[in-house]
């Protein structure tokens, strides 16, 4: 992978617009200069630490779609530094990316951190792998004791990506982030109730209470 995220994104339409609206000039140098050849160890880092991300694939009838995917964090799989990969679970059985994929594996992938309000865009293309045809590729896939029933691998061959900027993307945070975020208070509050606890005691051992 030694592509441009705008060559790609950037159509004859996109540039029109980008002309009037005086931002093409700029885009243009990303264009030509901006070339980054795989994943860093920032993105490497960033995609490892997800637990959900948006798949955005095309069908026979010319119309996008888009699907969240889920699992616990770090479900998707840093394979190198062009690929990454993820097992499929049982859902609801519609299998409309996994069709998609079938008369087209041009798919983009948008990650996101909400608390740190970061978005990573990626142009890749997508290849379903049966479970049984690669068990090395399911070893390094494989989750353990999630408690789910896996169905394909999907393993994404990156073409390009680039970071957008934090703007309009509100912070959210998980239950685990949130819990781990008061946990210090939450050991402060116990610490002053054994404290008073143990006032009490004292008072009334000394009969003041």
């Amino acid at each position: 992978m030694a592509k441009n995220f705008g060559e790609i994104a950037f159509s004859d339409a996109v540039k029109t617009l980008q002309e009037e609206h005086g931002s093409r000039k700029g885009y243009e140098r990303m264009e030509k200069f901006n070339i980054v050849d795989g994943l860093s160890e920032n993105e490497m880092g960033f995609i490892a630490n997800r637990d959900s991300f948006y798949l955005a694939s095309i069908g026979e009838k010319k119309y996008p779609y888009i699907q969240h995917r889920g699992g616990p964090k770090g479900f998707v799989k840093v394979l190198d530094k062009d690929t990454i990969g993820f097992i499929d679970f049982s859902g609801n059985k519609q299998y409309i990316s996994v069709g998609n994929f079938a008369t087209n594996n041009n798919v983009a992938l948008i990650m996101m951190d909400y608390p740190a309000r970061a978005r990573l865009k990626i142009f890749a293309k997508a290849e379903v792998i049966e479970l049984k045809d690669n068990s090395e590729l399911l070893a390094k896939l494989d989750l353990g004791d999630y408690q789910f029933r896996p169905e394909r691998m999907m393993v994404f061959h990156i073409e390009a990506f680039d970071w957008n900027c934090p703007q309009h993307i509100t912070p959210r945070f998980t239950v685990e982030e949130i819990q781990a975020a008061f946990e210090p208070k939450f050991q402060h509050i116990l610490k002053l109730e054994e404290e008073i606890e143990n006032l009490k005691n004292k008072l009334k051992e000394a009969g003041l209470s």
